[in-house]
């Protein structure tokens, strides 16, 4: 239930701190006393989007606070999975900045706003008069049949199903696209497979054979320069031949001095080297050998090679190779994608066999549960003053399954005897809509059980006998949970057991709302100020207190 409420800067009100009871509280006030920024507030509570222009006109931040008594209800779940700290009174905090940010609080835990709103669906419910517009619309229709058929897990299971049955149909549909693709390029792929194939990329390395090319296409010059490495070395008067020479000087004077002992090692090192580059040298050179026939066939190999690198812009042999392989996932696509395919039809046709078992029963349901409930909400509108109201649901299959099964359900309608049933948007008044709005909301907050209920003004359009009986049922309902209703009547706000009045002043210069909670004689006057304005007379109190006994 819904405990105490603080508001800070918020449009008019300054600061508002008030407490509720329990059972059926009524609030009343003068039109733009401030009933509505009440609400406004308190929606953003529920998790409503913050409106910034609503900062109170001197401040910087509105501040918003609702202490909820939690510990009777299932909740503590929801809290650890939500890593909120649990606590019987919970506490509830919107921050709005003229800056432009929004924060929210759950126990002093930083929530999103969807948090929120998960917590306080289960706290409270406000029904205002717009909602009597949604019992015009069928999706409500709907909703409100399988609420009042108490078939909220039966639908989630459903849901639940329906929702993997359309993934697997996406899957499936977007497996047989692609394997269709992968069969439609498979002879084109097979081809390039097989021109690929030829150039054997697994076992030749063709930046070798270009090289190779290379070596045969200037044989010439490199005979030439290997002969001169070769001649310079081991012909007369060879480098060779002089440097033994001078090894052979360092070697007898090397013993008088050690200096030079250095340099015939040196010297020593450098023959040694050269030696060996003479002997390599000779024998690369004996190996080399032109051969036209090998330059033809690397020709042959590199330009089959460049062509296909070039067909399909691959700069270098990897690319080919990775391309190759490409196309060989495709191949395996298709022929994995037809036994894949054939799998998950099998498994989609199952899903879709007990999904439709699933939404027969939830029709059949519906069907069975419909002239009940008809009755119920026939019952109670007969309390509110219409005897000789009828109502149906009419609950037709479909062939077609959605979110919720397979049922379209309508209400139809009639307020007058002899008056044949019609759809509601063209038959219902504005004060017969509230009143059947406020029998639906009597049984929904019994199937439901919610902790608190907030009506605005669902007293609209009727008066007289009929806002007396509006008042005993909410008063009836107050008895079980808590209810506020906003009204204008007297004769709603005589039965309740609590009474806040909002009016508006002006303090310093700045127009204010403020919140009154009003004793037994201050109720009595606001009933009487209700019943015959702001000139209160003997009648309209004794009225007043009679109302209040009634």
């Amino acid at each position: 239930m819904l405990a105490k409420i603080w508001i800070k800067n918020f449009a008019l009100i300054q600061e508002l701190r008030v407490d509720f009871s329990k059972g059926y509280t009524v609030i009343t006030g003068e039109t733009g006393s401030g009933k509505s920024i009440l609400l406004g507030a308190l929606n953003l509570i529920l998790g409503e989007r913050a409106d910034f222009s609503l900062i109170g006109p001197e401040a910087d931040k509105t501040l918003v606070e609702a202490e909820f008594v939690i510990k009777n209800l299932d909740l503590s779940k929801w809290f650890k999975e939500n890593d909120v700290d649990y606590e019987g009174n919970t506490i509830v905090r919107r921050e709005i900045n003229r800056n432009g940010r929004s924060r929210a609080f759950i126990n002093d835990t930083p929530v999103s706003l969807v948090q929120i709103k998960q917590l306080t669906e289960n706290l409270v419910n406000i029904n205002s008069q717009h909602n009597t517009l949604a019992l015009r619309d069928k999706n409500f229709h709907l909703n409100l049949l399988d609420i009042l058929s108490g078939l909220e897990p039966e639908i989630e299971k459903y849901t639940d199903q329906f929702n993997r049955l359309k993934e697997n149909q996406k899957r499936l549909k977007s497996l047989i696209e692609k394997t269709n693709q992968a069969d439609s390029d498979r002879d084109y792929l097979l081809f390039q497979l097989e021109e690929i194939d030829l150039l054997n990329l697994d076992r030749t390395d063709y930046a070798s054979l270009e090289n190779e090319l290379n070596q045969q296409e200037n044989m010439e010059e490199l005979t030439t320069a290997l002969s001169l490495i070769a001649g310079g070395l081991s012909d007369d008067g060879s480098v060779l031949e002089q440097i033994k020479s001078i090894q052979t000087q360092l070697n007898k004077a090397k013993s008088t001095d050690s200096k030079v002992g250095d340099f015939a090692t040196r010297i020593q090192s450098i023959l040694l080297e050269l030696e060996d580059l003479e002997n390599e040298s000779s024998n690369y050179l004996e190996k080399l050998e032109k051969d036209p026939q090998k330059v033809l066939e690397l020709t042959a190999k590199l330009d089959n090679y460049n062509r296909i690198s070039q067909k399909h812009k691959c700069s270098n042999q990897k690319e080919l190779v990775d391309l190759k392989a490409s196309w060989q996932e495709q191949l395996q696509t298709s022929t994995e994608g037809r036994a894949e395919i054939e799998r998950l039809t099998l498994e989609v046709n199952a899903q879709e066999k007990a999904v439709i078992a699933l939404a027969d029963a939830l029709h059949n349901t519906r069907k069975k549960t419909a002239p009940q409930i008809e009755k119920k909400i026939t019952s109670l509108l007969d309390e509110l003053k219409m005897p000789n109201t009828e109502l149906k649901f009419e609950v037709v299959q479909t062939e077609q399954l959605n979110q919720s099964g397979n049922s379209t359900v309508g209400i139809k309608f009639s307020s007058n005897a002899g008056i044949p049933l019609q759809a509601m948007d063209k038959i219902a008044s504005g004060g017969e809509l509230s009143r059947l709005m406020l029998s639906i909301q009597c049984l929904i907050s019994e199937m439901k059980a919610l902790p608190s209920i907030i009506f605005d003004e669902i007293d609209t359009g009727v008066s007289g006998e009929v806002a007396q009986k509006i008042g005993q049922l909410l008063r009836r309902m107050g008895e079980n949970r808590q209810l506020v209703a906003i009204s204008h009547l007297p004769q709603v706000a005589g039965k309740a057991t609590a009474h806040i009045k909002v009016e508006k002043s002006e303090v310093n210069g700045r127009v204010q709302s403020r919140l009154l909670i009003l004793n037994q004689e201050e109720r009595v006057e606001e009933i009487a100020r209700l019943m015959s304005g702001e000139k209160i007379n003997v009648a309209a109190l004794t009225n007043a207190q009679n109302l209040m006994q009634e």
